[in-house]
């Protein structure tokens, strides 16, 4: 341990980011990547900014690309916060709005980001436990608190809170802010960001790595009400006044305005989804419903570290979670491509048959 560090980096636990091998002939399915490819307006685009502009800063407030966001979901401009990925959204929504005199909840079985903001930024936290279907318990929540913070459909289940539900949390919950994290909607939910005008305290968190097919350009917004986005700029802004670069904010701008191809996506993952989940069914695993790009699924008798050992020795990577213990029987799939859909299924079936 080094000396020089200090006492807050010596105890930190860092997020582990799915793993990225560089294996020939692999079929990737740990990191609910994009099967597809984006846009080919966000090439268009990107090209377009390989010019004289690269030695300019870009624009502090991306403008554009927030005008564009907030027309795509019926806001105003100062409903909308930008920023590099989701997860620098998230770190600064920690500190802007979750960083209050009480514990902030969160399910115990949620995207493990969230614990190491906490330790980060010195935050008191309480783990909510989900129920025995792996749901969110509103009720649960109906606590004295510092702030709410779930991902939903929820990370690494899949799991969907319904709308009804979220609203009637948010009647309920007046006092703290409620952090509703969508990285998955587009895949089989409901967006929450219509009810941003009837509950103050709402802020919505979207990603464009999933269903925008960016995960390597990492751009990231939060919409709310002006006073939470208000919140997030102030620490922005004291911290990095140009998050996004000229790439990124163009790239961004194609790929929100593009609505056929992203529709196009989500339907198309949804298909192989719902296909997958059918076969992996057939073949005796337990899979959850799942409203996001991946499913979280088990096979009775065989750990998950094992399942996922033996199909990484047939060159197929998905994650697994060895903590909490309650979900180490399960692995996580990314939804591929149709081949690499037929491709896991082939592998499954030696594998569950001892070939």
């Amino acid at each position: 341990m080094s000396q020089y560090w200090s006492a807050v980096v010596k105890g930190l636990t860092p997020y582990v980011p799915g793993e990225q091998p560089k294996l020939p002939n692999l079929i990737k399915l740990n990191t609910n990547e994009s099967p597809y490819p984006p846009s080919p307006d966000v090439v268009t685009a990107l090209r377009a900014q390989l010019a004289d502009g690269l030695r300019l800063y870009p624009d502090p407030g991306s403008d554009q690309l927030v005008a564009t966001i907030a027309r795509r979901y019926g806001l105003c401009a100062n409903q909308v916060f930008v920023g590099n990925g989701s997860d620098e959204v998230l770190a600064h929504v920690f500190l802007a709005l979750l960083k209050q005199n009480k514990p902030i909840l969160f399910p115990d079985i949620t995207y493990s980001f969230y614990p190491v903001y906490c330790k980060l930024y010195g935050i008191d936290f309480e783990r909510i436990a989900l129920n025995e279907q792996f749901e969110i318990q509103v009720s649960d929540y109906l606590k004295p608190n510092g702030g709410i913070i779930f991902a939903n459909p929820n990370a690494p289940t899949g799991v969907l809170l319904g709308l009804s539900e979220i609203q009637s949390l948010l009647e309920k919950n007046t006092q703290s802010v409620v952090v509703v994290d969508e990285a998955y909607v587009d895949f089989g939910g409901v967006s929450c960001v219509s009810l941003i005008e009837r509950f103050p305290q709402l802020l919505v968190v979207h990603t464009l790595s999933k269903s925008r097919a960016l995960a390597g350009l990492r751009v990231g917004y939060a919409m709310g009400q002006p006073a939470l986005i208000e919140g997030l700029n102030r620490v922005k802004d004291s911290f990095n006044s140009y998050p996004l670069d000229r790439l990124a904010q163009a790239g961004a701008t194609a790929a929100i305005a593009d609505e056929k191809y992203f529709s196009d996506l989500c339907a198309r993952v949804i298909r192989s989804r719902e296909s997958l989940v059918a076969q992996m069914r057939a073949l005796g695993f337990e899979v959850l419903p799942s409203a996001a790009n991946f499913i979280f699924a088990c096979f009775k008798g065989m750990a998950g570290a094992d399942l996922a050992k033996n199909l990484r020795n047939r060159s197929i990577i998905v994650r697994h979670f060895s903590h909490p213990e309650r979900i180490s029987p399960f692995i996580r799939i990314t939804v591929g491509t149709e081949e690499q859909c037929a491709g896991l299924i082939e592998a499954l079936k030696q594998i569950t048959l001892g070939q």
